[in-house]
């Protein structure tokens, strides 16, 4: 099939691009609803595979760290052998991981299926925002279209724990895989009707030492974050993330010196495109680290079922897309950079609610979720509507590649810093009571899941005083947490200002 190339001019979309617009945002929700839906299944996990501290956040983490090692690499494999066909190829191995996954006996089998949806979930991604780009040419379409996608991204990363909460309350832990199969299964059959094949004809060629030297900057730098919460700042964390950034600079010099580089870095040295992939990313940063937490609390502190937890989210995940739809038309009259900023600062104002509560009961936490989903969903389109628009349409690939590494790195980051610090703070608070069995003890000292069962196996009393210490521990991470989510959010909100404010949105 010959290659389908960039249109040399505009033409609005009909049916069968919005239809194909419809099979695409399949994949997006596999991949974010993914991203999350693990958090709400961490208390039954933690209870039937009994993981460390540290498997825990590598479980949540693999996934998400592997994907965005390889959506670069994946998406010069899609521009050689096509990118519909890396698509379904992606799909048939995640459905097949996925429901392998639902039934492995241990953490480390865990942690090894979802770093193999990673490197599957890669196969699924590189092709979204570029067909966007290629199929919607008209650019009040492709924002729709865009927003729509955002939606997808982040809306999906909100309903993984609604629907985990779903499925919990009447199933095992390892139900929450088995949601892509009836996913995959529509992906797989209009896939090839609605979606156009679409490859590079002049290909690079595979460079194997640049997709060596992601992995090699990406995961030391997320092993050194995790250690800080582990053994705290010192050459055990210090040394890998500064071997991961070596590795980084090596990659960028790498790229810089090939003719046909395989992620353009050059990209990064437009202000309006490097500004937008820094507020994706801080965006998603803010939006999962936040719901690490809030699944949490909601299920061991507040004692609420997997399906109450999932349906007090649900307003924030209206919120988000409503959000992203609604930006389309406000950034025809405001800037998009100030509308950016202003997402930004409503996710400053989630965080801030938690920290002024200190957790905080169900009335603050909805309201603190609706306020993040307002500003992700604001934040999310408009970020993306700049990068691509921000390049020619040659290097839309690359740009696509680059904004969905940013979301993973993000998604990345969210847990591993923010649930990092909420573990270091966890461990530094919480007290044992006596007569904890020793794997009870080490279990409850690694994280609040871990306590809320070995209560279950102690006299009242101690198991009244060790929930107490526990849940005390876990809010008082939690409030540190939301200082840095505050800080974080409120220098982003200036950065977008500062970077994008002479930035304008195509008509």
């Amino acid at each position: 099939m010959p290659a389908v190339q960039e249109a040399p001019h505009t033409q609005r979309a009909g049916r069968r691009e919005w239809l194909g617009l419809a099979v695409l945002m399949l994949p997006v929700l596999l991949i974010s609803v993914d991203n999350t839906v693990l958090s709400f299944a961490i208390p039954s996990l933690s209870r039937a595979l009994a993981p460390s501290g540290t498997e825990l956040l590598w479980i949540v983490d693999i996934y998400a760290l592997v994907l965005a090692g390889l959506l670069v690499p994946m998406g010069a494999l899609g521009d050689r052998i096509g990118r519909r066909r890396l698509l379904l190829i992606g799909s048939a191995g995640f459905g097949l991981v996925s429901a392998a996954a639902a039934f492995v006996p241990t953490a480390e089998a865990l942690i090894a299926a979802r770093a193999l949806l990673g490197l599957f979930g890669a196969m699924l991604m590189p092709a979204t925002l570029s067909l966007i780009r290629n199929i919607f040419t008209v650019p009040s379409q492709r924002r729709i279209a865009i927003a729509v996608w955002a939606a997808g991204f982040s809306g999906g990363a909100a309903l993984g724990p609604i629907v985990g909460g779903l499925l919990l309350e009447h199933f095992w832990w390892g139900s929450v895989f088995l949601l892509s199969v009836p996913v995959l299964i529509p992906l797989l059959v209009f896939g090839p009707m609605l979606l156009p094949e679409s490859r590079d004809p002049n290909p690079g060629p595979v460079d194997l030492w640049s997709v060596l030297l992601v992995m090699a900057a990406m995961f030391p730098v997320v092993y050194g974050i995790k250690a800080i919460a582990t053994s705290g700042v010192g050459a055990e964390s210090l040394v890998p993330i500064a071997v991961g950034l070596v590795f980084g600079v090596l990659f960028v010099r790498r790229q810089l010196r090939r003719l046909h580089p395989m992620l353009d870095v050059r990209l990064f040295r437009n202000p309006t495109f490097s500004g937008s992939i820094g507020a994706n990313l801080l965006s998603v940063f803010s939006l999962v680290g936040f719901i690490f937490f809030l699944s949490q609390h909601l299920q061991l502190v507040l004692e609420k079922s997997p399906q109450q937890a999932g349906l007090i989210m649900l307003p924030g995940l209206v919120l988000t897309i409503i959000a992203g739809l609604a930006v389309v038309r406000v950034v025809r009259h405001v800037r998009p950079g100030y509308i950016i900023a202003g997402g930004l600062l409503l996710n400053a104002v989630g965080y801030t609610v938690i920290l002024v509560t200190g957790g905080g009961g169900v009335g603050e936490l909805m309201a603190a979720f609706m306020v993040l989903g307002l500003g992700v969903g604001a934040a999310e389109t408009i970020s993306n509507d700049l990068i691509l628009s921000s390049v020619p349409p040659t290097k839309a690939g690359a740009a696509s590649a680059i904004s969905e590494t940013a979301y993973e790195v993000g998604a990345v980051l969210g847990t591993a810093v923010l649930g990092s610090i909420l573990t270091a703070g966890y461990r530094n608070g919480v007290v044992l009571p006596e007569g904890l069995a020793p794997a009870d003890a080490e279990a409850a000292s690694e994280t609040l899941g871990g306590a809320v069962e070995a209560a279950q196996r102690l006299p009242e009393g101690a198991a009244h005083q060790l929930l107490e210490s526990a849940r005390a521990a876990f809010d008082s991470g939690v409030v540190t947490t939301s200082l840095i989510g505050v800080v974080l959010m409120l220098v982003a909100a200036a950065g977008a200002v500062l970077i994008l404010r002479r930035a304008t949105a195509d008509n």
